[in-house]
């Protein structure tokens, strides 16, 4: 994820920020990543996978998610790229600052909210994966929680569901977790006391 980020970050300034030739066709290019159903290239990037001897290891999940990401995560940075005048970037050129110095300065502050609120989607994209993971992992033992809900599940068919549905919040649960609130933000201030 964190890889992901910051190629994004980095794509969406030179999208956005840098002035070069070929950037809007190159980008539409980039954006047939983000329309292409993921369904149509999970069979050849298995046989992909296969050929370098990837399946059934961590880089099999590791290295797709981060390519299937990229697109998006181009498209959402740019967008708030785009919101931040082009005056600050130009006053700052001005006092002399370099393109670095820029970004990371200047711009990257003001980026923090989109750079969070990515990170959360991309951790619950990351981590609800199914189809990958059924395709590139056979190996038991490496089954993603998803994946491992759902054998679980198709096995206790005829047992008890409040078993499933017990172990389907275990598997939830870090997504509650990383995406609820803290309590500096004020939520539990403004919900009315039991007194």
């Amino acid at each position: 994820m964190s890889v992901t980020i910051f190629c994004s970050t980095l794509g969406a300034y030179a999208f956005e920020k840098l002035d070069i030739f070929g950037v809007t066709p190159l980008f539409a290019l980039l954006l047939i990543g983000l329309v292409l159903p993921y369904e149509s290239i999970v069979i050849s990037l298995y046989y992909t996978m296969k050929t370098y001897n990837l399946t059934n290891t961590y880089w099999a999940l590791i290295l797709p998610q981060i390519g299937l990401s990229i697109p998006f995560s181009i498209f959402w940075l740019r967008a708030s790229f785009k919101a931040i005048p082009i005056s600050l970037s130009e006053a700052a050129m001005i006092e002399g600052a370099g393109r670095i110095t820029i970004l990371t300065k200047i711009l990257m502050p003001q980026m923090i909210p989109a750079i969070l609120t990515l990170t959360v989607l991309l951790f619950m994209w990351t981590w609800n994966e199914f189809l990958l993971a059924l395709v590139m992992i056979q190996d038991s033992d490496m089954r993603t929680a998803p994946l491992a809900l759902s054998y679980f599940a198709g096995n206790k068919r005829y047992g008890d569901p409040a078993i499933t549905a017990a172990a389907a919040i275990w598997v939830a649960l870090p997504c509650l977790l990383y995406t609820s609130p803290s309590p500096r933000d004020g939520l539990l201030s403004r919900m009315p006391s039991s007194a």
